[in-house]
């Protein structure tokens, strides 16, 4: 009995290397309940914007190209800038992550991960600019969504499988979203913010609590 459990437990060592070896499994859940954090508070921002602009405009009763022009951009900077806090902080707290557990956060699992995620995540940078650039701005939250989603679905295979079930949830927003664009801004604020938050708890929980301490 006790040889069978040493081969046992030398499989799961092997098992352990070969994962690792092949998948990025350092993903802090601190890093999605930051990124869901921002993300809610861009949303805030962007309805106070939007606020804004609507109670001008019945004000004035018609329309101001510059204001509207004005507003597109600012909605588009906010964007961005939620985006690369968002980035910066999931990056960190990932790193310490990493750090703690005296791995590597560049390495081949890493490479491939960022890889698969980056070519529809690129995919839809470059449709969300042409519709800005096109003054089409209904479909921006779904595009974001479901775009998204398909990254995480698409580089879920190189990290913990969990992100594949983020992924399906922000396509499927994403899709319903199409049909009612009047409320992308709360699709986005529910699949960038509160979805973001769900995973990060239960990742901590599921991954970090008992290995990592408070990351």
């Amino acid at each position: 009995m006790k040889e069978q459990y040493q081969e046992l437990e030398a499989l799961k060592d092997i098992r352990n290397i070969m994962e690792r070896s092949t998948r990025f499994l350092s993903l802090s859940g601190w890093s999605g309940i930051w990124a869901g954090a921002v993300a809610l508070g861009g949303s805030a921002i962007a309805w106070l914007q939007l606020g804004r602009y609507y109670r001008q405009y019945n004000e004035r009763g018609n329309f101001d190209t510059d204001q509207y022009i004005n507003l597109r951009n600012n909605l588009f900077y906010l964007g961005i800038t939620v985006f690369i806090i968002a980035l910066a902080g999931a990056f960190l707290f990932t790193l310490r992550k990493v750090r703690k557990q005296n791995g590597s956060i560049w390495n081949s699992a890493s490479r491939r991960f960022l890889n698969n995620l980056a070519i529809p995540l690129g995919t839809g940078a470059i449709m969300v600019s042409a519709f800005v650039y096109n003054n089409d701005l209904q479909y921006i939250a779904p595009a974001c969504l479901l775009f998204y989603g398909l990254s995480l679905y698409n580089a879920g295979k190189f990290t913990l499988n969990d992100i594949r079930y983020l992924g399906i949830i922000e396509v499927i927003l994403g899709a319903i979203c199409l049909f009612f664009p009047a409320l992308g801004l709360y699709f986005w604020a529910t699949g960038f913010g509160l979805m973001h938050i769900v995973y990060g708890v239960i990742m901590w929980n599921k991954y970090d609590r008992g290995t990592t301490g408070t990351t």
